[in-house]
């Protein structure tokens, strides 16, 4: 039988000389579900799939505008007016074609959420900017033993990327969308007591210019940091892959 790793071993040569070839096959294994494909969400899909992970699931209901052009992978002159899910999808595909990908063009919300079985996926990555669904994925995630979480806090408003840092959630500080977090936490049965992992930044930088963009208050984004937030919780999942597989080893 074929494996995963002698499909693409040209492919994934520099992450099996980085990681070894079990490495490899865990990473070809590993589910993976992504909550929100902005900024930071289809920078942490792409970085997913170069190091190997086969097994995705997109959710984002939005289509590309013009304003995602300056920091969401997708978002291109080309792609405007596309579903961010299906642009996303199709351009993962061309990465690797062998790519597993369950597209969800889709809010996650109360309504839906019964909708999504999260014991199906080893990892959920959230990456979704709005309080009332973050607070009920956190939740969701949590409540399922087999899940690995990841969360990102807030990637507006942040101009230095040696800020960014990866912590338990409580330890988080300086983040006004962790804080909104807790509040929402307390207010709804409590501070989840299941530690979960966060990528944050305690930055605190204000908009220095107006926004041309109509309807709600929007902050100012930059490629570089949200992307490396992206980046981050994509590395946190690659280095839980790497650990578990060493935990079965000993």
């Amino acid at each position: 039988m074929t494996t995963p790793l002698t499909q693409n071993s040209e492919m994934f040569g520099r992450v099996e000389l980085m990681l070894g070839t079990p490495a490899v096959c865990a990473l070809a294994r590993a589910r993976v579900a992504i909550f929100g494909l902005g900024g930071v969400g289809s920078w942490c899909a792409e970085s997913l799939v170069r190091s190997g992970v086969r097994r995705l699931m997109l959710v984002d209901s939005d289509r590309v505008c013009l304003s995602n052009v300056n920091r969401q992978l997708m978002a291109t002159t080309k792609t405007v007016g596309q579903i961010k899910a299906v642009a996303l999808a199709n351009r993962l595909r061309e990465i690797n074609p062998d790519v597993e990908i369950d597209v969800r063009p889709m809010v996650y919300d109360e309504r839906t959420a019964a909708e999504f079985d999260l014991a199906e996926w080893d990892y959920v990555v959230d990456a979704i900017d709005s309080l009332e669904s973050k607070a009920r994925l956190v939740r969701h995630a949590l409540s399922v033993p087999t899940v690995t979480l990841f969360s990102s806090m807030g990637a507006a408003r942040k101009m230095d990327p040696s800020q960014i840092r990866s912590s338990d959630f409580r330890k988080v500080f300086g983040d006004g969308l962790a804080r909104a977090l807790r509040q929402k936490f307390r207010k709804t049965g409590g501070i989840p007591a299941r530690r979960f992992t966060c990528v944050w930044s305690p930055e605190r930088r204000e908009n220095r210019g107006t926004s041309a963009e109509e309807g709600a208050r929007v902050n100012g984004t930059v490629a570089h940091t949200t992307a490396i937030f992206g980046f981050t919780l994509a590395g946190l999942v690659v280095a839980d892959v790497e650990r578990c597989l060493e935990k079965s080893n000993r």
